[in-house]
């Protein structure tokens, strides 16, 4: 009821911020179970990159090297070189997981193996076989001499028919992210990427799960750090939010060591911004102080930055009033939002 209330207030009010009555929900609980709470301020509560997306990296490093170790036992113990596939081979490969995954076929512990046909299929205890029948000899990267991993487009493809939408769209992301990152990779502009992505679902052969990855294709972004922020971002889109600009460089501000400044989503326009902060921002000390050093230059530049946590923003309600607070404070600064009361289908 408080809501609704402060919604008619803000009608009655902002000239640029109106409402779309038309609404169909489409996503339950479940299916933000990863989403966090928000904070709202006037200063940059996120920022360092560096540091914050050091402190992930250092996660999913020793994730790697448990998940290497887990496979090359596994490939002693049956004799033969093994290709993995679906969440396997994103730790293998450094790739942050979103945690909508765990619930579903292939978020468990088992090791997911990966053959062209049932026939060729690796059986063990603790392994999953799947047939994926796009495989091609360069669809496999080399991790060690016993083991092996489908390639990260492949792999994103390949888990297309089992995971949430949002959960797509996120690993779309990650992907890209992952990707124009590994200087070992030709081509890693993270535009490039992408096309590569669109262009590999577009041609080829027919698979389960193509309709959801032109789906998540639409809705994929470049230089998104974390699945989190991917939530969060389409969590506005779905209340009709304007869609942002991600990891956006604010001009002519950096750090004393002359590091550019960055925001996870940002309408530059009327200088509003979201920033995801994970728990290395309150816990790092040395992020705490670059969290700082970024909120007084962007106050003094004149932003308006909300910060997501991952305490609150878990039901409906709170979803919807996060929502509405980056309407609001993007249509107080000129912008118009044609705000829905309830999310609307990706």
């Amino acid at each position: 009821m408080r809501l609704c209330c402060i919604l008619c207030h803000c009608n009655s009010i902002y000239g640029n911020f109106t409402f779309d009555h038309i609404a169909h929900p489409v996503m339950t609980s479940d299916d933000w179970r990863a989403y966090g709470g928000f904070m709202m301020t006037t200063m940059n509560d996120g920022g360092g990159y560096d540091r914050g997306n050091a402190a992930m990296s250092v996660s999913l490093a020793d994730r790697r090297q448990d998940m290497i170790r887990r496979c090359t036992d596994a490939a002693k113990s049956a004799g033969t070189t093994i290709l993995f596939g679906m969440t396997t081979s994103l730790v293998l490969q450094a790739v942050p997981v979103p945690s909508g995954v765990a619930s579903t076929s292939v978020g468990d512990e088992r090791l997911h193996t990966v053959s062209s046909s049932w026939d060729k299929r690796v059986r063990g205890s603790g392994l999953q076989a799947h047939v994926w029948k796009r495989l091609t000899a360069d669809s496999c990267i080399r991790i060690n001499q016993y083991v092996y991993a489908l390639d990260l487009i492949h792999t994103w493809a390949q888990m297309s028919s089992r995971i949430a939408l949002v959960d797509l769209v996120a690993l779309a992301d990650a992907v890209v992210t992952t990707l124009s990152r590994d200087r070992g990779t030709p081509d890693t502009d993270a535009h490039a990427i992408r096309n590569a992505m669109i262009e590999f679902v577009n041609n080829g052969e027919r698979f389960l799960g193509k309709r959801n990855c032109i789906k998540a294709l639409a809705l994929c972004r470049t230089g998104v750090m974390s699945p989190m922020e991917t939530l969060a971002r389409l969590c506005l889109t779905t209340y009709g939010i304007p869609d942002p600009e991600t990891n956006y460089v604010v001009p002519g501000v950096t750090f004393q060591s002359g590091v550019e400044m960055t925001l996870d989503m940002a309408w530059p326009d009327v200088k509003v911004a979201v920033e995801y902060d994970g728990d290395q921002h309150r816990t790092d000390k040395t992020q705490w102080r670059r969290d700082q050093e970024k909120r007084e230059l962007l106050r003094s530049q004149g932003w308006v930055v909300m910060v997501v946590t991952a305490d609150n923003l878990c039901d409906d309600s709170a979803r919807s009033l996060f929502a509405f607070m980056v309407g609001r404070y993007l249509a107080t600064r000129g912008m118009h939002v044609n705000f829905r009361l309830t999310a609307m289908p990706l």
